[in-house]
């Protein structure tokens, strides 16, 4: 069986979420993203406690080109540190498997 990664990245915004979202679709390193807006993030930053509203994007992709779009998005993602957070799914219907293993590029 084909590994998967779901991965999770916030966004300060929709507008910028939806670029890069794009790209990383046009470039085939992710089948699907869904952004989720007005998410709302506490976390410490630089020794201080910040709140920010962001855009949770949800990626789907394969193991096999992880890295590049790891890489990919990491150079145009906006932050300093951007949240690229890679889960694991413990299955994956066959049908959505293939649909996603056809909609990435193989490396």
């Amino acid at each position: 069986m084909h590994e998967f990664r779901i991965v999770l990245c916030t966004f300060p915004d929709a507008v910028t979420a939806r670029q890069i979202g794009t790209v990383l679709i046009e470039k085939q390193l992710t089948a699907c993203v869904n952004l989720i807006p007005a998410v709302e993030s506490i976390y410490r930053w630089r020794g201080a406690v910040e709140m920010a509203t962001e855009v949770l994007a949800i990626f789907k992709t394969s193991a096999a080109v992880f890295p590049e779009f790891e890489h990919e998005l990491t150079t145009l993602h906006p932050y300093d540190v951007p949240e690229i957070v890679a889960i694991e799914p413990a299955a994956v219907s066959e049908n959505y498997a293939l649909w996603l293993l056809g909609s990435v590029g193989t490396r």
